[in-house]
């Protein structure tokens, strides 16, 4: 799985989407193009960050307040009270860049295979920008474009091992 890198199996051009998008436009884009997820970028296509369906339907979900208790003067909470503040925060969004994930997981061409999927499975991801040393966009891996480059391997290793046994 090493012999495969982000740079043969990554998807480019990529849709993106700029973080002055309303959010309107972002559940259109997304809809008509049907994909679940957008990088963010500036004008020079520098990554500035990731938004998808998750962070819409963030905005439609209720909101509950953290579990707290309170001792004499002090309140404890129960819960990540940051956790609540950044749901409160993508609750009252316009604008794509408030319910944004400003700090995306990214990759560089020459990320592996099989340090792509660990990414994926430990960080909990579905796609990954791959970027330049400038963080300049530069295309995307998505979790089929993964499946894709393990079924491509496995038919090499295959026909590999058919021309040995010749």
């Amino acid at each position: 799985m090493d012999r495969v890198k982000a740079g043969d199996i990554m998807s480019f051009p990529v849709l993106t989407i700029r973080p002055e998008a309303t959010i309107r436009e972002l559940a259109d884009v997304l809809g008509e193009n049907d994909v679940s997820g957008l990088p963010v970028v500036d004008d020079e296509g520098r990554l500035l960050g990731v938004v998808s369906e998750e962070d819409l339907i963030l905005q439609d979900a209720e909101l509950h307040f953290p579990h707290y208790i309170q001792i004499f003067d002090s309140v404890i909470y129960l819960e990540s009270i940051r956790k609540f503040e950044e749901r409160f925060r993508k609750a009252l969004a316009v604008k794509v860049r408030d319910i944004m994930s400003d700090e995306p997981v990214t990759i560089s061409t020459d990320a592996t295979l099989r340090e792509i999927a660990t990414i994926m499975i430990d960080r909990d991801v579905n796609r990954l920008p791959v970027v330049d040393e400038e963080n300049r966009l530069l295309g995307i891996v998505a979790r089929g474009d993964v499946i894709r480059g393990i079924a491509a391997l496995q038919a090499l290793d295959e026909k590999n091992e058919k021309g040995a046994e010749a």
